[in-house]
């Protein structure tokens, strides 16, 4: 008889635990705008070198990461939670990033052509706008139990 008790209690606790999931999945996915917002943050930083100034790159350096700031803050209040990126979502953001700058940087630092870093900044706030969706919609399927 005790065993049955100690049954229910562990799947009432289970079944709770699942509910807990399931709302965590209904909020932590980011409205569309913070995605673009992230590209667009990125782009305007990278673009900003194209200039080669550094009263221009200086400014949207902190205007790049006022906006990362308000993003993030915005993100904790609206679902009440952060997450950390996982390693691997690190690893190939950094190989996407290295692929991307480093011609971009050669370019225009070794041949003056600094559109490079234009054309960089669209690429690379494209992809940060993807992945971060991308990986969004995964974190959610997670705590739903998807695959």
């Amino acid at each position: 008889m005790e065993s049955h008790d100690v049954d229910r209690d562990a799947a009432a606790q289970l079944a709770a635990l699942q509910a807990d999931r399931a709302a965590l999945a209904d909020r932590v996915l980011q409205p569309w705008w913070y995605d673009v917002a992230l590209g667009l943050l990125l782009f305007s930083f990278l673009a900003s070198y194209a200039l080669d100034s550094l009263g221009v790159t200086f400014p949207a350096l902190v205007l790049f990461c006022a906006g990362l700031g308000a993003l993030v803050s915005a993100y904790r209040r609206m679902t009440g939670v952060w997450v950390g990126t996982p390693p691997r979502v690190m690893a190939l953001w950094g190989v996407v990033v290295l692929l991307v700058l480093v011609p971009a940087f050669v370019l225009a630092e070794g041949y003056d052509r600094y559109w490079a870093m234009v054309v960089a900044g669209a690429v690379l706030g494209t992809a940060a706008g993807v992945l971060s969706r991308v990986w969004g919609r995964r974190w959610v399927a997670e705590l739903r139990g998807q695959p």
